[in-house]
């Protein structure tokens, strides 16, 4: 039940998007077609999924206060947790370059699509955001880490789907034109964050 709460809270209460807003130039830049939403999407998911447990285990092994005393008990009072932010991006680097090679290689289509946004997944604030939750939040065991490093990922990749898919049907509509193209986006951005408050008042 814990880990139920835990996966819908990182989608729908705690959405990255819409309740932070983390990650939104690759959200607002790759929004524009809904298959590249989709690729964009599937990629972050991977890379929360996979960064967010490994980042965790880095946290409760080597950084926090007394992480080491499993080497030796001579260990227990060193603090490493001030490479936190180092440690932590340096595994999300890594996640995202083995994505973009695994992209190239079996989708050049989406690929060249996504172009170097696909590549800035390594500097999102949404997949750091989920590391430093995750040490934030203070995770007991390491799959309710990884439940919300897939939550965070599914709750991110709905929101850029959902704004490309709505995007896709206004650029039929007659738009103002100083409305025209970022500024709607925005618009539909703010809209759909109201929308996703009324999630809030869900009791877990």
């Amino acid at each position: 039940m814990e880990l139920a709460n835990i996966f819908i809270k990182s989608i729908f209460i705690d959405n990255m998007i819409f309740a932070y807003f983390l990650g939104m130039c690759s959200f607002l830049a790759v929004s524009k077609s809904v298959k590249t939403a989709i690729g964009l999407g599937a990629a972050v998911i991977f890379v929360l999924a996979i960064t967010v447990p490994i980042n965790y285990l880095l946290d409760v092994y080597i950084l926090r206060s007394g992480a080491l005393k499993w080497l030796d008990a001579s260990y227990k009072d060193i603090d490493l947790s001030f490479l936190s932010y180092i440690m932590f991006i340096a595994v999300i680097a890594g996640m995202t370059q083995l994505v973009e090679m695994v992209v190239e290689r079996f989708s050049p289509s989406l690929y060249s699509s996504l172009g170097i946004y696909l590549p800035l997944i390594a500097v999102n604030c949404a997949i750091l955001g989920g590391a430093l939750f995750m040490q934030q939040k203070d995770f007991s065991t390491i799959t309710e880490s990884i439940v919300f490093g897939l939550g965070s990922g599914v709750g991110w990749a709905l929101a850029i789907l959902a704004l490309a898919s709505i995007r896709e049907k206004i650029s039929y509509s007659n738009i103002p034109a100083p409305l025209r193209g970022l500024g709607i986006t925005f618009i539909l951005t703010g809209l759909m964050a109201i929308a996703f408050m009324s999630f809030m008042g869900i009791k877990l």
